[in-house]
């Protein structure tokens, strides 16, 4: 097995220990990816009065070491804003001010934030429209005829088992088809578990069906959307990257 491709990673323990701590910040040496420039108007955080951290807080009527939580949650980066300004910021372990980690499911509110855009600008006509509408997916597979506003709320009722140790796990098989088939070929045959709009479940497939979405409502890609919709109007000071499949998909 090539030992750089995500199906590799997770077998040996990709999400647990030191392995994220030296893998997430080696985000782009995972595979291919996509870069957004910064903005060609960058806005920068005010920096205002430099604060120290509590050396201890309360938690259930006892004090806490905060040094302590910090090592034991394995705390990357801690950044404190108050009035808008940066009063405190430090980075631990390989975490770092020009460190591009990798975001997790920080990438749900860029993706959330780039559905609600394209149904602002008409581009997707309304979130009770079923997604199948503009992506392609199997006959009574999980996103068949499930309204956007269902895959939005994650209750699709897609299948999601998110264990990281099993190989036929969603989670797994998702971060396979970055480099074993394509993204678009797993949400096209996820598995349907139960009604959509019934039960709420947090599901990064969800999240990867309404990048899709969003690709075949605008005709532009994930990357080239949000550089015009949210990179550059938000003023983002440092390039950032997707990670893509074999034909591209972020």
């Amino acid at each position: 097995m090539d030992e750089s491709t995500p199906e590799a990673a997770a077998s040996r323990g990709f999400f647990q220990g030191q392995p994220v701590l030296d893998l997430f910040s080696q985000a782009t040496v995972l595979g291919p990816h996509t870069t957004m420039p910064a903005s060609s108007q960058p806005c920068p955080w005010p920096k205002g009065e430099v604060i120290s951290l509590p050396e201890s807080f309360d938690f259930a009527g006892s004090q806490r070491s905060t040094e302590r939580l910090l090592s034991e949650t394995d705390t990357g980066a801690l950044l404190v804003l108050h009035d808008g300004a940066i009063r405190f910021e430090e980075y631990w372990e390989t975490g770092g001010r020009d460190v591009p980690w990798l975001s997790m499911s920080v990438a749900k509110s860029f993706i959330s934030a780039l559905v609600g855009i394209a149904v602002g600008e008409g581009s997707i006509a309304g979130l009770d429209q079923p997604i199948s509408d503009y992506i392609t997916v199997e006959p009574g597979s999980a996103y068949d005829g499930v309204a956007i506003r269902d895959v939005l709320t994650m209750s699709s009722g897609a299948r999601w088992h998110e264990d990281y140790s099993d190989p036929e796990s969603e989670v797994f098989r998702l971060a396979a088809a970055l480099s074993v088939g394509t993204l678009d070929g797993f949400i096209a045959s996820s598995v349907p578990e139960s009604a959509p709009g019934t039960i709420c479940r947090y599901n990064s497939a969800d999240t990867q069906a309404l990048g899709a979405l969003v690709v075949a409502a605008t005709k532009q890609s994930i990357t080239d959307y949000m550089i015009d919709k949210l990179v550059e109007p938000l003023g983002m000071t440092a390039p950032s990257h997707w990670l893509v499949d074999s034909v591209g998909r972020e």
